[in-house]
């Protein structure tokens, strides 16, 4: 065999452990929630249940717990991972390691739309649509401010100092818009309105939209995956190792604002997934970009399955938002990523 090809083969190698790996790790999370709850579904009943899903019969109580568990787990997976998939690209795109999904701003145009709309006492549906349009109407202002740098392959520094600038600013405005509708919400709505904000699974439904969402991010991020590596190790010269730094910039840009839109229209605003999970990702399993984005998505949907998995049960029957148990745990978990990283 041909000594050249041996790294080749040994990358692979390592790189089918690692997501063999969080495969596993993310089946058993889906599994753990199903059978965590007031009521425990018993380890013996599990083969059962299942067989009776997989027939569309659930006919006992284990089956029809799993049933109902299953649907909000999955919604935490692919929010999960729609989130640290946005943080690592985020985190290329403005090579700041502090970067995250809702740095730009994004999140904030969400609320925005989502608190307008309980204000005004709207549907589900319409609450949904509304966040959804924040979201968008805020990264495409984004980039109409901040198009030129956009796309400029030259002087990476500047042009993600800019953006990130200017989405602090937009950031800032939104953030004053949410506390004045907070400030006028009636005692009624004003619960709902806090829970959404900090992060909430309790009624969030099971929809094709986020995966489909989280699938072709996916394709675009693998495509991209050597493209991304240059441009973290040699920036100043990527264009000329034949990278199109601009095409990539706008498309790490607008495929991380669709993450993050997807993402926060499905739970609220949930914070510290994006932010803690690329990096145990990068100090784990190393900077190659083509292990890590998998790597990530797995890690980032099962950190957020077990997250709610603790929100619906340690009160129980009481549920609390999952966000404040993303903050609670993501808080030291990054000290700590911040005291290796000094060290």
């Amino acid at each position: 065999m041909h000594a050249s090809a041996l790294p080749v083969q040994s990358h692979r190698r390592r790189a089918t452990l690692i997501v063999g790996a969080m495969l596993a790790f993310a089946a058993a999370t889906l599994l753990f929630a199903g059978m965590t709850g007031s009521i425990r579904v018993p380890l013996a009943d599990v083969p059962e249940a299942l067989r009776q899903l997989a027939t569309g019969r659930p006919d006992s109580l284990s089956a029809s717990l799993i049933d109902l568990r299953a649907s909000r787990a999955l919604v935490a997976f692919a929010t999960g991972g729609a989130l640290a998939l946005a943080g690592l690209m985020m985190q290329a795109l403005l090579r700041n390691p502090l970067a995250d999904p809702y740095i730009l701003g994004v999140s904030t145009g969400a609320s925005v739309g989502a608190l307008l709309a309980m204000l005004l006492m709207a549907s589900a549906l319409t609450i949904d649509a509304a966040a959804l349009a924040g979201a968008v109407g805020v990264a495409l202002l984004l980039y109409v401010l901040a198009r030129r740098d956009m796309r400029s392959g030259q002087a990476a520094e500047g042009g993600a100092a800019m953006l990130l600038l200017t989405g602090v600013i937009v950031s800032a405005l939104c953030g004053s818009l949410v506390t004045l509708m907070l400030s006028i919400a009636p005692e009624g709505r004003l619960r709902s309105m806090v829970f959404w904000l900090i992060g909430d699974l309790s009624g969030a439904p099971l929809r094709l939209a986020p995966w489909l969402v989280l699938a072709g991010a996916l394709l675009f991020a693998m495509k991209h995956a050597r493209a991304m590596n240059v441009v973290a190790l040699h920036a100043e010269a990527a264009v000329t190792l034949g990278v199109r730094v601009g095409a990539l910039r706008k498309g790490l840009f607008f495929v991380s604002a669709l993450l993050t839109a997807s993402a926060v229209t499905s739970a609220g605003a949930i914070g510290f997934v994006g932010l803690i999970v690329p990096h145990a990702c990068r100090f784990a399993f190393g900077p190659d970009h083509r292990v890590l984005i998998p790597a990530t998505i797995l890690s980032g949907g099962a950190f957020l399955v077990l997250c709610d998995t603790l929100a619906r049960t340690i009160v129980a029957p009481q549920q609390l938002p999952v966000g404040a148990i993303t903050a609670m745990i993501g808080a030291p978990v990054f000290l700590y990523q911040l005291h290796r990283l000094r060290k």
